[in-house]
């Protein structure tokens, strides 16, 4: 089992009125100045902000760090069921969360696949908020032709029916067999610690993920390029953008169509100052596959 080398501590709060958010927080020293912005980590989809372990016990820069967990996701939880998840609402929480982590000066923050796109229009949205600002991997989505709206509310009615499971597990070993499965690179150590964190025991003896099933459904509106690439273009602070080198490899192997080069290189185009890094040995889960690289990545580029 892994031991975190940086202790943490888990804050809940209630923001827009009723949704509970669970926090984790990586306090600075006593000792340590304060003149360092709060670092936010927003995880991925099916992730959790504890999964950011990794990486912070390899910064050595003393800081404020908090994780989120997004909505529907980890300890944070809706007060009633829904029918589907917006990205309106996590542009309003992470809005909401760093009023409450620093109320009064800006953050620097980081955002990984789902969350390094909320980032990313969140800081075209409010950039005053933001000092730097972390994208891994985030690309956005494929855009989908207006003429597969129709289809899409179909499904998605059809989804309201027959509501998405969460698939259980049997053994917390099978818990860690699956995060190993899908991330080869991640540790067994890595795997179990993670495991009581990203998943938990439930009342039938089993265990289950630890996030609402409904985010496996669709979503009735359609993805919109051009209106990401306006939220990117207001962006104002410098950004780092950083991929592992074998993402699209890996994606391939299991079948999944490789994003557009072209597409991504002309959204990150939009972005006025950015600064990109590869690392090597790497999926897209780069905090779990790499953490000590990707740590030197952020510290460098914060510090600058």
């Amino acid at each position: 089992m892994y031991t975190p080398v940086r202790p943490s501590r888990v804050e809940r709060i209630t923001i827009r009125h009723t949704v509970e958010y669970q926090l984790r927080w990586w306090k600075r020293a006593e000792h340590a100045g304060s003149e360092r912005p709060v670092l936010v980590l927003a995880h991925g989809w099916m992730d959790v902000g504890a999964s950011f372990q990794f990486v912070v016990d390899h910064l050595a820069r003393d800081r404020d760090i908090v994780a989120l967990d997004w909505r529907g996701f980890g300890g944070s939880r809706q007060p009633t069921p829904v029918d589907s998840y917006w990205f309106g609402d996590y542009y309003g929480d992470l809005d909401a969360v760093i009023e409450h982590v620093s109320p009064s000066a800006p953050v620097d923050l980081l955002g990984h696949s789902m969350g390094g796109n909320v980032v990313m229009t969140y800081a075209g949205s409010r950039p005053a908020r933001i000092r730097r600002l972390i994208n891994l991997e985030g690309f956005g989505m494929a855009e989908p032709p207006p003429s597969s709206a129709p289809a899409r509310l179909t499904t998605w009615l059809d989804e309201l029916k027959a509501p998405k499971r969460m698939r259980g597990f049997a053994t917390q070993a099978d818990v860690i067999d699956n995060l190993r499965t899908k991330n080869p690179r991640l540790s067994a150590a890595h795997a179990a610690w993670l495991s009581d964190h990203w998943a938990e025991p439930g009342a039938d003896g089993r265990w289950h993920v630890q996030g609402d099933p409904v985010h496996k459904g669709v979503n009735p509106v359609l993805y919109r390029r051009a209106e990401a690439l306006a939220a990117w273009a207001a962006i104002q602070c410098p950004v780092l953008w950083a991929e592992g080198a074998n993402t699209h490899s890996d994606r391939e192997s299991r079948g999944a169509s490789p994003f557009p080069r072209a597409e991504f290189e002309e959204r990150l185009g939009a972005v006025r100052s950015v600064r990109r890094a590869i690392i090597d040995d790497c999926g897209h889960m780069l905090h779990y596959d790499q953490p000590a690289a990707l740590a030197q990545l952020i510290e460098d580029f914060l510090d600058d």
